[in-house]
């Protein structure tokens, strides 16, 4: 995951994680202290500076009574902002077209030749 995206993701972890707080009637000392982080941690995961450790998010998924995948933006029934930029246009291809491209990696200069000289007959029938 390239870094503007990771800083996207933090900022909506770090936003959920302080609506769940604000809901719950918690001070961050009071988050923080559930998770094993200093407060002033905390407060820059709220702030979305930092992404918690996967440790850090089960703890904090606890502590707050909020599913891992609500803290990560991933319910809403669409691809959140900053998975929908991070994702690889190769995730959009079909999977025989991706398979095919990593046998195709393996193969020599001769090799692909001939395939894309079968590829091109092909492409004419």
């Amino acid at each position: 995951m390239g870094q503007p995206s990771t800083s996207k993701l933090a900022a909506n972890v770090g936003e959920l994680a302080r609506e769940a707080r604000v809901r719950a009637g918690l001070t961050q000392a009071d988050v923080a202290e559930r998770v094993g982080l200093a407060t002033e941690v905390y407060g820059r995961l709220e702030r979305g500076r930092m992404l918690p450790s996967v440790p850090s998010l089960r703890r904090l998924c606890i502590a707050l009574r909020m599913p891992s995948d609500s803290l990560l933006g991933l319910n809403t029934g669409e691809v959140p902002t900053w998975a929908a930029e991070s994702t690889p246009e190769e995730y959009d291809e079909v999977p025989e077209l991706r398979r095919l491209m990593r046998t195709l990696r393996k193969l020599d200069g001769t090799q692909l030749k001939l395939i894309g000289l079968v590829a091109s007959a092909l492409q004419k029938r």
